[in-house]
């Protein structure tokens, strides 16, 4: 009974954040905490949430990068930077708990300025900050990506949106795309320095959950849903993260 409770409570977190090009596993990782089958473990955690990530992350970037939104100059310099940065983050055996409490603030914020109104570059392209800053940015979103246990796609989302880099779903691309590469950077260093922790008979339920709720968000979000609608469904998101962090905190 509790497998089938925690699948439908991770379709909807699938659901939800695939809609704008999320993978889900701060929402992952809320869920299998809270449920007795899971180990407790960080590692055990970590490459569940990651493995689910892939999944739904996959989806999502076939879905926006079918209809068009995937910008490939956008995306290169925050993968160059983000991805060995998450191998590294993920085989480094750091506690969470002080980027637990930057990670809400910085969550919160993004929400808050994502709800305000503002011009969106449509045009997207590394814009005028530069190749290598943005690098310098994807580094540091791949290295606390790997800490914690995320695809880092709640912090370049929002990066990418306010800096006026994208619009809305040319961030939700680039972020299912970095996200994908930064979970398999994660699981690989977590994996090197603390072994494989994957548990068949759990991930398999699971990821037929996700893979449910990601198709059916991500379609939604691509092709459905208006560019503001998006913006407004990734500030929801952003609260729900902040507000997992926090609750961990206390």
């Amino acid at each position: 009974m509790e497998v089938a409770l925690v699948s439908f409570a991770l379709l909807v977190v699938a659901t939800l954040y695939s809609s704008v090009g999320h993978g889900g596993a701060s929402g992952y990782l809320a869920v299998m905490s809270l449920a007795t089958i899971a180990t407790m473990e960080s590692a055990w955690l970590k490459q569940h949430a990651w493995s689910l990530n892939l999944v739904v992350s996959a989806i999502a970037f076939y879905h926006f990068r079918k209809e068009g939104h995937h910008v490939i100059k956008l995306s290169a310099p925050f993968v160059l930077g983000g991805v060995p940065f998450a191998f590294l983050g993920g085989y480094l055996a750091i506690d969470g708990a002080p980027y637990d409490t930057v990670l809400s603030v910085v969550l919160l914020l993004a929400a808050v300025r994502l709800v305000m109104p503002t011009e969106m570059d449509s045009r997207g392209g590394s814009g005028g900050i530069g190749f290598l800053p943005c690098t310098l940015m994807g580094m540091g979103i791949g290295l606390v990506s790997g800490v914690v246990g995320i695809g880092g796609g709640v912090l370049l989302s929002p990066l990418l949106i306010v800096s006026s880099l994208g619009t809305p779903k040319e961030a939700a691309a680039t972020s299912a795309l970095f996200i994908w590469l930064n979970s398999l950077a994660g699981i690989l260093g977590s994996v090197t320095t603390s072994g494989l922790a994957l548990e068949g008979w759990t991930i398999a339920p699971f990821a037929a959950a996700v893979f449910a709720g990601g198709w059916l968000g991500s379609k939604y979000g691509s092709k459905t849903a208006s560019e503001r609608r998006v913006s407004l469904i990734l500030s929801a998101v952003l609260v729900v993260a902040t507000s997992k962090r926090v609750l961990t905190l206390l």
